[in-house]
């Protein structure tokens, strides 16, 4: 009788002590998830979205030695879907006043469109920490009526 006792308290003993030993591990999971989530704006760890939203001005310059260099100012505010878009103007020899979709991908931004001739403009940068500084590429595409030739570049928008 008495090895019975012994064993049912034996079992009993290893069952409260896996219960408790299940119970540290949870509770540390618990603990390691919440420390890594920001516990205020301030603090927060996660990458807040760019806001792209305003005016944006600067100037292009070909990679083709004879072509020319061009202003471009973009205003970019959201469309009635929320969509973000820019209108443009620029003093381009192919685009003139080009509407444009806005993508943004963490510090990539995509500005791409056409102009009412069908001219079109692709604009692919990366943002400077400050978001204010926009390094870019630039490709412009003639219409199909071949009025304009294809031109390609670099430049900087700045955030006005």
């Amino acid at each position: 009788m008495t090895s019975k006792i012994f064993l049912i308290r034996v079992l009993f003993l290893s069952l409260l002590l896996l219960m408790m030993r299940a119970g540290w591990l949870c509770a540390a999971r618990l603990t390691d998830g919440q420390s890594k989530k920001p516990t205020s704006a301030a603090g927060s760890a996660q990458q807040v979205a760019t806001d792209v939203r305003g005016t944006w001005s600067g100037t292009f310059f070909s990679k083709d030695s004879n072509g020319r260099s061009f202003t471009i100012t973009v205003v970019i505010t959201p469309n009635s879907r929320g969509h973000l878009v820019g209108s443009s103007t620029l003093d381009a020899d192919c685009v003139k006043g080009a509407q444009l979709e806005v993508t943004v991908k963490g510090s990539e931004v995509v500005l791409a469109g056409s102009d009412k001739e069908g001219d079109n403009i692709t604009v692919r940068g990366t943002l400077d920490n400050t978001g204010t500084l926009l390094k870019s590429a630039y490709i412009l595409n003639g219409s199909a009526t071949g009025g304009c030739e294809t031109d390609n570049g670099t430049g900087t928008l700045v955030k006005q």
